[in-house]
């Protein structure tokens, strides 16, 4: 049987299914179905001084980003760097991650999850933070 043709997704800006956690929110621009399960790519924003989602790591998936509004804080490996926008990370699948912002502007940070999968636990994690923070 040949596989179900995918179909291209045009959003404007701010458009995609969005997830909030107090001062971080995620907006899921392609996943799922839409990309056969191959990535998801979300946008996440931080407001100012806001953690992220803590330090963790993922076995079967890469966790690429690319800071698209102003200066991120990620943790990669051992290690915390300073990403102003335009910075790429990429950390590969065991690779221990964070990210947050430590700064007084609001920022934006670009997702590509690959393979795709990780939006399947986020109503979990949203229910964590409510619960948590």
């Amino acid at each position: 049987m040949p596989a179900k043709k995918r179909q291209p997704i045009v959003l404007p800006a701010g458009k995609g299914r969005k997830y909030g956690m107090g001062a971080m929110h995620a907006v899921f621009k392609a996943d799922g179905t839409e990309t056969a399960r191959r990535y998801s790519i979300s946008e996440w924003w931080l407001e100012p001084n806001t953690p992220g989602p803590g330090a963790h790591s993922h076995e079967g998936e890469d966790d690429v980003f690319y800071v698209i509004e102003g200066t991120a804080s990620f943790l990669v490996g051992k290690r915390w760097i300073r990403a102003p926008r335009g910075t790429f990370v990429c950390a590969p699948a065991g690779v221990t991650h964070d990210f947050a912002n430590r700064t007084k502007k609001k920022v934006g940070i670009l997702n590509f999850s690959i393979p795709g999968g990780f939006e399947d636990d986020m109503p979990a994690i949203v229910k964590w933070f409510r619960e948590n923070r």
